[in-house]
């Protein structure tokens, strides 16, 4: 018997699935399953590249090794799954229990990897390549699916298939920030994509259970708890997991760690010592111990006698507005710093209170929370002094305060015979980023000097003074000159003359901007094996 033309699979057409719901809603909740396949693979993309800002520095080429590897590997995925597409179903449930078990232990894994392997970089690779193929094998499979479901062009079925994927992945890039990493942290929140993958494999698997042997059944089956059972626990081993790691990361107990909007934020302190210190995504801020040199040497020399009005970009730990009220001239301190969480930080913790003196509460500091660069744009006061204590240029977000730019808007709040001094990294390890500061400070119409001093916790490190008209002259308050642990006449004079290996005319380097921020490349390259 002929079977009416109505229900012929149309030629060029697989057989359409045997189903326990109707067409329409079997089709609803295939595309349902495209969303948040397409959602989950997303977010663990951004999981990657996230937690490279924070363990190594978000550096433009950790980000693109990660997503040209991701990309890569989801077209290879998509054309290793060929031999999958006449068992779609089963092979859709075996790459998202894969992807659940991957994608799921990916951040635990590398965390791991940094921790105490020292095997980051390859992990990551590796894991990129793992995730991306296995999402790359998620579409070929869905797309024969639907076909299977509804007889229907397969012009027709791809644009319902990628209209839904987009969607989805838009989903995921809203969820990452303002769910997943918040609520959850960054392995928890794997953790949870994870078993998102998981219950599309068995929603799916239900669904077109007609379509599996009772042997791929019962397969699927006992996968799908397996993987259950080990992302339960590593859940609920998640926050052990990672307080153990950031330990192994740092030499001393950790006493504060939290997650700001914009970092990961430590502090520690040596056992039976009062040597606190602050690290910013892993980066060493102070030690305090030492930390009086670093700041004495920033401040001093750009803040003159009689100087009323001073401006701290960056500087959220207050130490070097502590410097800055040393001087019983000044009336009013601008102190404009990214991170809420920083100022909190050193507001209230009683080690970096008693480390900045209360700075911050002082009267005649005013606290803005800003980006530096846009606080510039707007601002109408000028300044005798301004201080720019800026984490180093090692990512792109940072690079921009290292700009010709940034440093055109700082010069135009100076007032009339007012200084600029940055804090430039070190000339010793990274010496082409200190002389490119230099002399991007330089492009835009200041007159510089440098100077460097020995901060045992950094090494050697350097400073950038700027004011218009003639070359500053590094110097010292008198009135302050008695406070001082460090810095005096002597030191300052000896600190302006560099060695010959790592002076000016051993290097040529070109200004750093916006649109070509030089920075990056000759701090990655000066800090390269340290």
């Amino acid at each position: 018997m002929t079977a009416p033309a109505s229900t012929r699979p149309a030629a060029g057409h697989p057989a359409p699935l045997r189903l326990p719901v109707g067409a329409r809603a079997a089709r609803a909740v295939l595309l349902g399953a495209v969303f948040l396949c397409a959602a989950c693979g997303l977010v663990y993309e951004l999981a990657l590249i996230t937690l490279g800002q924070y363990l190594v520095g978000g550096s433009v080429y950790s980000t693109s090794l990660v997503l040209g590897v991701f990309v890569c590997a989801m077209g290879l995925g998509s054309f290793a799954s060929k031999p999958l597409l006449p068992h779609a179903a089963a092979g859709f449930a075996l790459v998202e229990l894969s992807l659940a078990l991957a994608g799921g232990l990916s951040v635990l894994g590398l965390y791991a990897a940094y921790a105490w392997l020292d095997l980051y970089t390859p992990a990551l690779i590796a894991t990129s390549v793992v995730v991306g193929g296995l999402i790359g094998a998620e579409i070929p499979l869905l797309m024969a699916l639907l076909q299977r479901i509804r007889a229907q062009d397969a012009g027709a079925a791809t644009a319902d298939l990628f209209a839904v994927d987009y969607v989805g992945a838009l989903a995921g890039g809203l969820a990452f920030p303002f769910l997943l990493l918040p609520v959850f942290g960054q392995v928890r929140g794997a953790v949870v994509v994870a078993v998102v993958n998981l219950a599309a494999a068995v929603v799916i698997v239900v669904l077109l259970r007609e379509a599996l042997s009772r042997r791929a059944r019962r397969a699927v089956t006992a996968g799908a708890l397996a993987v259950g059972l080990v992302l339960a626990l590593a859940g609920a081993g998640a926050g052990r997991f990672v307080v153990t790691a950031r330990q192994a990361l740092y030499d001393d107990p950790v006493v504060v760690a939290l997650r700001s909007d914009y970092q990961d934020i430590v502090v520690t302190q040596a056992r039976g010592t009062d040597d606190v210190r602050l690290f910013l995504d892993g980066d060493l801020q102070f030690a305090s111990s030492d930390e009086h040199r670093y700041h004495e040497a920033l401040v001093h020399p750009a803040v003159l006698p009689g100087a009323r009005r001073v401006l701290v970009l960056g500087g959220g730990d207050g130490l070097a507005a502590r410097e800055v009220l040393r001087h019983d001239a000044v009336e009013r301190v601008v102190e404009v710093e990214l991170d809420p969480a920083v100022l909190r930080l050193a507001r209230t913790d009683p080690r970096l209170v008693a480390a900045n003196d209360g700075a911050l509460d002082d009267p005649r500091v005013e606290v803005v929370v800003d980006d530096a660069m846009s606080w510039l744009r707007t601002a109408d006061e000028t300044f005798d002094a301004v201080v720019v204590d800026m984490p180093d240029p090692d990512a792109p977000a940072t690079a921009k305060l290292y700009s010709q730019e940034f440093y055109g808007l700082a010069s135009r709040v100076l007032a009339p015979g007012g200084r600029l001094v940055v804090q430039a990294g070190s000339p010793y390890f990274a010496p082409e980023a200190f002389w490119c500061i230099d002399a991007t400070v330089a492009a835009t119409g200041l007159v510089t000097t440098t100077y460097h001093v020995d901060v045992p916790s950094f090494g050697d490190w350097g400073f950038v003074l700027a004011a218009r008209g003639a070359a500053p002259v590094p110097a010292v308050d008198p009135a302050v000159a008695d406070e001082l642990r460090f810095l005096d006449a002597d030191v300052l004079a000896a600190a302006t003359v560099f060695p010959r290996d790592r002076g000016a005319g051993r290097y040529r380097v070109e200004v750093s901007t916006l649109d070509r921020p030089r920075i990056l490349q000759y701090e990655a390259r000066g800090w390269r094996g340290y």
